[in-house]
């Protein structure tokens, strides 16, 4: 009996390595990546790393600012490991730049600050919004 339990206990672990952590959890799929006709900022790193945690505001008013010029996403490597393979990951934070045809035209690793993302951004022709 004991042997019996420890092969299924086995066979279940083994498929919860398999599934990608947060697969399905929040019910919220990420949006089409890059966004169609947009330049697309996507930044992939974890709620949890000091980097990623530093560059969550700069993300969020950027956003704000470039709202309807420039997509500017964040992914969770850590609540979906699917991700990581799937944009080629190494290290986080990692942004991910894409020109308005999709395709990847700039990338780096490592903190970003909000000066050296606008720069990126005027290069694929986003003009930086005016000074409120």
């Amino acid at each position: 009996m004991l042997k019996k339990f420890c092969g299924w206990g086995l066979l279940l672990l083994a498929l919860s390595l398999l599934t990608p952590a947060g697969a399905g959890a929040s019910g919220a799929a990420p949006p089409a990546i890059p966004v169609k006709g947009m330049v697309t900022l996507v930044d992939l790193g974890a709620d949890k790393c000091i980097p990623c945690r530093m560059m969550a505001p700069i993300l969020e008013e950027l956003k704000q600012e470039y709202k309807g010029k420039a997509a500017i996403v964040f992914l969770d490597v850590w609540k979906d490991r699917s991700l990581a393979p799937r944009f080629g990951i190494r290290a986080i934070p990692t942004q991910v730049f894409y020109d308005r045809q999709g395709k990847e035209t700039f990338r780096h690793e490592g903190f970003l600050s909000k000066e050296q993302i606008e720069l990126v951004l005027e290069k694929l022709g986003v003009a930086k919004p005016a000074a409120k």
